[in-house]
């Protein structure tokens, strides 16, 4: 076994945090095995923005490019989480320098580039990964386990909603979050978490699409001055561009197992900061899930002569994650979007070293086969709602 890992993140901002703080905590979760971690670079071309997040997160330096990381020899894995068009790329570039690559979804900005990247991952020994956080919730592993043991029977009723406001001020600037083709909008940055989220907790793949519905709410923004961080603001020019994908997404999919599921995605409802939530039901019980509330989720199953109802399910070291997992291993404690990340990162680096605390992360063709769920959606909606196969990869 190797005598450490060293780590880099390309991208200082948002996301790009997340993965520099959850490498920080990944060497504290669970049991032993997994090397010391090097802290060892933090990639961005916002100097500013670089150097702080190295400074914040314990990183040894700041890379100002990816040339510059990929010829770092000392260097083992690398997350990478920038715009998705420089996900094929940087990926393939830190691939050849022999680097493992853990890299933010979607996997790519277009279908053709998913493709490759799923191409270049059958070609590797290095372990390629695509950062689906959510199905590391331990409540959301809590229902797939449930459904697993059969306690909701057969599954009847799905709806999977994951409904957001950082897109709702018209005069956010005109950042390329809003300049992709169809499908790239709001289905591809908050639609992608929530296809494979019912996928992974259902384990079953999508296999059709109907009713595929997308819409622009806001058809015109300010043009930034400058650069912008996440969904910030900063300054703006008076011309506006056109926003070129879409705000809202619905949709039908039918899973392999023939039960169906509807689906809609937002970036402008407003009054939802971070909604993701879904509601599963069977012929003998139910399960719900809501990130507003995310140490908690609700169960409906039967109770013999009592009145049936839901009733609040509170996490705790019984459930997936929990134990080895949180500092204060008592039940209510901690469930939010950073032990999600640390999660994820020590399923990366267990996969590099050939531990198996947690499951595996997501594969690159994981990645790409929910962008072709997304490609579907496109399609179905072009089609006036029509069925589209989702291609099998």
């Amino acid at each position: 076994m190797a005598e450490q890992i060293s780590v880099a993140v390309i991208g200082a901002g948002m996301a790009g945090r997340s993965h520099a703080a959850a490498y920080r905590t990944a060497s504290t979760l669970w049991g032993e095995g997994l090397p010391p971690i090097r802290l060892a670079a933090i990639v961005d071309n916002n100097r500013e923005l670089g150097q702080d997040a190295a400074r914040r997160y314990g990183f040894e330096r700041h890379l100002a490019g990816v040339e510059e990381l990929a010829a770092d020899a000392s260097i083992d894995a690398v997350s990478v989480v920038v715009g998705n068009d420089l996900h094929l790329p940087f990926t393939q570039m830190m691939l050849e320098a022999g680097k493992h690559v853990l890299c933010e979804k979607p996997l790519a900005g277009s279908l053709a580039d998913a493709r490759a990247m799923a191409e270049l991952e059958a070609n590797t020994d290095l372990v390629t990964a695509t950062g689906y956080t959510y199905r590391r919730v331990a409540a959301v592993a809590a229902i797939r386990d449930r459904i697993a043991r059969g306690d909701l029977g057969d599954l009847s009723v799905i709806d999977g909603r994951y409904w957001c406001d950082y897109s709702c001020d018209p005069d956010g600037p005109l950042t390329w979050r809003y300049l992709g083709a169809p499908g790239s909008g709001a289905l591809a940055d908050i639609g992608t978490h929530l296809i494979d989220i019912l996928e992974n907790v259902l384990d079953s793949r999508i296999t059709s699409v109907s009713g595929g519905s997308l819409r622009n709410a806001i058809p015109t923004r300010p043009i930034p001055l400058g650069t912008v961080t996440g969904h910030g603001r900063g300054e703006v020019s008076e011309e506006r561009g056109e926003v070129t994908n879409e705000d809202s997404a619905a949709f039908v999919a039918r899973f392999a197992g023939g039960v169906s599921a509807t689906i809609s995605c937002s970036r402008t409802a407003f009054g939802m900061p971070n909604g993701m939530s879904f509601s599963i039901h069977g012929t003998t019980g139910s399960a719900a899930f809501d990130w507003h509330r995310p140490a908690e989720y609700t169960y409906n199953g039967p109770s013999g002569d009592s009145p049936t109802g839901p009733r609040q399910v509170i996490v705790g070291p019984a459930d997936p994650y929990f134990a080895g997992g949180y500092p204060m291993q008592a039940p209510a404690n901690g469930a939010g979007n950073a032990e999600s990340f640390a999660y994820q990162a020590r399923a990366f680096l267990d996969q590099i070293v050939g531990l198996d605390e947690v499951p595996p992360c997501a594969t690159f063709a994981d990645g790409l086969h929910t962008l072709e769920v997304v490609d579907a959606v496109v399609r179905s909606d072009a089609d006036g709602g029509a069925v589209v196969p989702v291609s099998a990869n």
